[in-house]
């Protein structure tokens, strides 16, 4: 899209009658450019976060629709967000500007009935006088003074959900402002705080209750007593997606520069772990609600993302990745120290690796193969930024789908490695615990699988052998099979993970190592 004229927003292809400059606010919005085979509801989730959409008149033939908002104040809103961010239906960009007609007229009209069905569906949940089963009817109404901030409990949480995944889906109804997640009780929680408590109100209507992959991670949806959330680092437990400015707290790694523009943009994701645990996302509307309009606010189908307003999504410049790829382009390595082995070991943290090159002619830059492409977001999201030796290790969405094994013959020096049958994937059960203990790098590492007749001693030797210098040490209590250990920086456990992870220790025993979120 060449935009000639900023305020043309995507109209610089046809030119006005006359060049006259575009119209001026009204509460009907012009579409264009709509792919044929998209819903009536899909284009009125364009306008659900900005307040009631009152009437909607599909063009198909022409690729055209007229959005009517219940104010004039919501369709400035939404076209003021749309214009550096062109929202997307089915892949498509779509454009948005002001129409000339004041209000829309379309009692007499042919064909009305699917987009009054649509309004009215969504209308009822919005007014909340749709009963949703399970649902006390007294909950229908807004109360005055109710909070903008919902507390999130994750039962059954067999699969990791992550800060990402909940403004995801959260963010189909209404601009999520913040979102804080901590463990309590042993239990995922989360608060999260919308820009008015009418989306809270019916957020929570739509989604308490349901899971968000089939039979498991159960949301409970209650009212915060907070009416506003503190955030004070940006980072993979805490966000404020109002301050892109705020630091990343200890040893979280920071956002690169591409991605800090996309900050909060969860796009990527489509379906978190579907493929590496075969269970498809299980919210969709229609099951819950009874109603055959599939979407409901922007439907969460099977979680896929629309790059508009409900996500929050914003186009990252200059960044050549593919949006649901799952290989990684990994930079500024250290070309003397890094091995294949090395990068399957440390991607492996946070998913399955597949294949991993080192490229022949420029041996600091790496591709990785995840199993699928929340695997290579978290492993991103993770391992960017962090020091490996030496040098401050970079990670992005890679060009290619997929890493080429070298043809027969072909000289290649053993770069290019294939992983993917490999014994030592941590998340190829599904249901596997280690999905639950998903960490960032930390100087603490836990250790697992230790036969009785390691000492201490031992593993401290082993770990200072390595190169490390132990800090601290302790066997759990109640378990002489597992153990933490506190090196003295980051950077030195993620070395020691790379070097020391399947390590024999005799007795058929090969230590576990892993990130962890405790300190001794």
């Amino acid at each position: 899209m060449n935009n000639s004229t900023p305020t043309a927003n995507g109209n610089d292809n046809k030119k006005f009658k006359g060049d006259r400059p575009p119209c001026s606010p009204s509460r009907v919005l012009h579409l264009r450019k709509i792919p044929s085979d998209v819903t009536e509801a899909e284009v009125i989730s364009l306008g659900l976060p900005f307040g009631k959409v009152t009437n909607l008149l599909m063009l198909k033939g022409k690729s055209q629709a007229f959005l009517e908002m219940a104010s004039e104040e919501a369709a400035v809103t939404m076209v003021n967000y749309y214009t550096p961010v062109t929202p997307h239906l089915r892949s498509q960009p779509v454009f948005i500007q002001y129409s000339n007609h004041r209000e829309l007229k379309t009692d007499n009209l042919p064909n009305q009935a699917r987009a009054q069905a649509a309004l009215q569906a969504v209308s009822a949940v919005q007014s909340g006088s749709l009963a949703l089963p399970g649902a006390p009817t007294n909950e229908g109404t807004i109360l005055p003074g109710q909070s903008p901030v919902l507390r999130i409990i994750i039962e059954n949480l067999f699969y990791p959900v992550t800060l990402e995944v909940l403004h995801q889906i959260f963010s189909k109804f209404g601009t999520v402002l913040k979102i804080i997640t901590f463990t309590k009780n042993n239990q995922f929680q989360a608060l999260l705080q919308y820009a008015d408590p009418v989306n809270a109100h019916y957020a929570k209507m739509a989604l308490d209750g349901q899971n968000i992959y089939n039979a498991c991670c159960t949301l409970r949806i209650d009212f915060s007593k907070l009416t506003s959330l503190n955030v004070k680092y940006n980072n993979d437990k805490s966000r404020d997606f109002t301050r892109l400015d705020l630091p990343t707290g200890d040893g979280q790694p920071s956002l690169e520069p591409p991605m800090a523009a996309a900050f909060g943009a969860p796009g990527i994701i489509s379906s978190p772990y579907a493929g590496a645990a075969g269970f498809a996302p299980a919210i969709g509307f229609h099951q819950a609600t009874g109603l055959s309009v599939p979407a409901v606010p922007g439907a969460l189908g099977p979680l896929t993302i629309t790059s508009s307003a409900v996500t929050g999504r914003m186009a990252i410049p200059g960044a050549g990745g593919i949006p649901g790829n799952s290989v990684l382009l990994v930079t500024n390595l250290n070309p003397d120290l890094i091995t294949p082995h090395g990068l399957f070991i440390l991607f492996g943290v946070y998913g399955d690796v597949h294949r991993v090159k080192i490229m022949f002619n420029k041996k600091e830059n790496a591709l990785v193969q995840m199993a699928d492409a929340s695997q290579a977001q978290l492993a991103m999201n993770h391992l960017s930024g962090q020091r490996l030796y030496g040098k401050v290790l970079r990670a992005t969405l890679s060009k290619h789908q997929a890493v080429q094994l070298p043809r027969e013959g072909q000289e290649d020096q053993g770069l290019t490695k294939d992983f993917s049958n490999s014994p030592l994937h941590r998340f190829k059960k599904p249901g596997s615990k280690n999905f639950q203990n998903i960490f960032p790098p930390s100087a603490t590492l836990h250790l697992s699988n230790i036969p009785p007749s390691v000492t201490v001693d031992d593993l401290k030797n082993l770990f200072t052998e390595a190169g490390c210098s132990v800090k601290a040490f302790k066997f759990f209590q109640k378990d002489r099979k597992m153990a933490l250990i506190q090196l003295g920086s980051v950077e030195e456990a993620i070395q020691a993970l790379i070097e020391l992870h399947n390590h024999d220790l005799g007795e058929n025993h090969h230590l576990r190592v892993s990130f962890s979120k405790s300190t001794i």
